[in-house]
């Protein structure tokens, strides 16, 4: 009987227990003395006074996200708006030099003439097309190749066409690959080489020109043009690779990757070269220098630019999130930054190498069979291990 006692004595205190938590509950469930259901007024606002940040971008995401959120907006007016958030150039050409951030940026006058022309011109990002092809995508690829490159880089353009970029059928799969391009401009002491240019995409038909000027700074621009233009031109690949002109990609591994997918993880996929905890290099002397004035925080997971791999679905969600993002100079710090505004995160995958593989397996054929990018690779190496991957004698332990 003492067992049974015990039990019957811990029922009871845990029915007390719960007891007395539904009675505290129900007192302060926001009922007043009628029984009706009290409306609970704050007495005091919830959140902080809104003021700017200091450096240039993240000031310019905070408005970018004001002036996006419904919540804050529904009782606001242009009137009642701080001079930072009602920012009359919002409203004037974009496309035209903003030359208000000669003041706003505190710098601006000290800094390197990169970061002046990028910053005259960030709110701009429609430029007229120079050469399309508008029915390279006629047929829907399951694999876009889509391949950052300059006006003067024939022979690397050429290189990966002989090569990983040959387009038609690969194991089975439609491949399409396209070059993207800016212009070249007098300032930058450029050659002109539009009538060979004009000659190349004649004849190959794979060059895709903007014309919008060709830096490093404004790889990012080249980047949102091509959001845009895989919706209008080539909605339907399945899949898209973007890198550099100056990778090797084994295609034929890539195109095996994708087909052992499942459907859910190819919906969201975004791989590559996973580079986390990073953010701006400080060093005038290193070529992706932020000054603090333009940029702090650290940057969100981002995939190299030397190439990454992602579906047709996230090209699609990129295009219409990065409306919604402030233009950086980094191009691939950038789609992290959209990336994160979709909730997603890039996936690292060891078979993407953007800096390299050890020196003594350089020259070794089967060091490059399992991996889907090596950079870098000049035109010859790119040939060269196209041929080592091509030869049906190849084997490898």
């Amino acid at each position: 009987m003492a067992p049974l006692r015990k039990k019957l004595k811990i029922l009871v205190t845990v029915m007390m227990v719960n007891l007395f938590i539904f009675i505290l509950i129900t007192r302060n469930s926001g009922q007043d003395k009628n029984g009706r259901h009290k409306v609970v007024i704050p007495s005091k606002p919830f959140w902080t006074k809104l003021l700017p940040q200091a450096a240039y971008w993240n000031r310019q995401q905070q408005v970018i996200n004001f002036h996006n959120n419904p919540i804050l907006q529904v009782n606001a007016t242009p009137v009642e708006l701080p001079g930072w958030l009602n920012d009359s150039s919002l409203t004037s050409d974009s496309c035209q030099p903003n030359y208000q951030v000669t003041t706003q940026v505190k710098d601006y006058n000290s800094l390197p003439d990169r970061f002046k022309d990028f910053l005259l011109y960030m709110r701009c990002r429609s430029y007229p097309i120079i050469v399309d092809q508008p029915d390279v995508c006629k047929e829907p690829p399951f694999l876009l190749l889509a391949v950052k490159s300059l006006a003067p880089h024939f022979d690397r353009r050429q290189a990966i066409r002989q090569s990983w970029g040959r387009a038609g059928v690969t194991a089975n799969q439609t491949v399409v690959t396209v070059f993207l391009l800016g212009n070249t401009t007098a300032g930058d002491h450029h050659p002109d080489l539009s009538g060979m240019l004009r000659y190349e995409s004649a004849r190959h038909r794979d060059i895709v020109q903007w014309d919008f000027r060709d830096s490093f700074f404004n790889l990012t621009v080249k980047e949102v043009l091509f959001l845009e233009w895989i919706q209008t031109r080539c909605a339907g690949a399945r899949f898209i690779f973007k890198g550099d002109d100056d990778v090797f990609v084994n295609t034929r591994r890539i195109l095996d990757f994708l087909k052992g997918l499942s459907e859910p993880k190819a919906k969201d996929l975004f791989v590559g070269d996973v580079i986390t905890n990073a953010g701006p290099h400080r060093d005038k002397k290193v070529k992706y220098f932020i000054p603090e004035s333009m940029y702090v925080g650290t940057y969100p997971p981002y995939a190299g630019g030397g190439g990454y791999l992602y579906s047709g679905d996230v090209a699609a969600r990129l295009h219409n999130v990065s409306q919604n993002v402030a233009l950086y100079p980094i191009d691939d710090v950038y789609t992290g930054m959209c990336l994160r505004k979709l909730g997603l995160a890039p996936e690292k995958h060891k078979g993407f190498r953007t800096f390299n593989i050890e020196e003594k397996y350089r020259s070794n054929p089967c060091a490059y069979k399992s991996l889907m990018l090596v950079h870098p690779r000049t035109p010859q190496e790119m040939i060269q291990i196209w041929s080592w991957l091509s030869n049906p004698s190849l084997t490898c332990q």
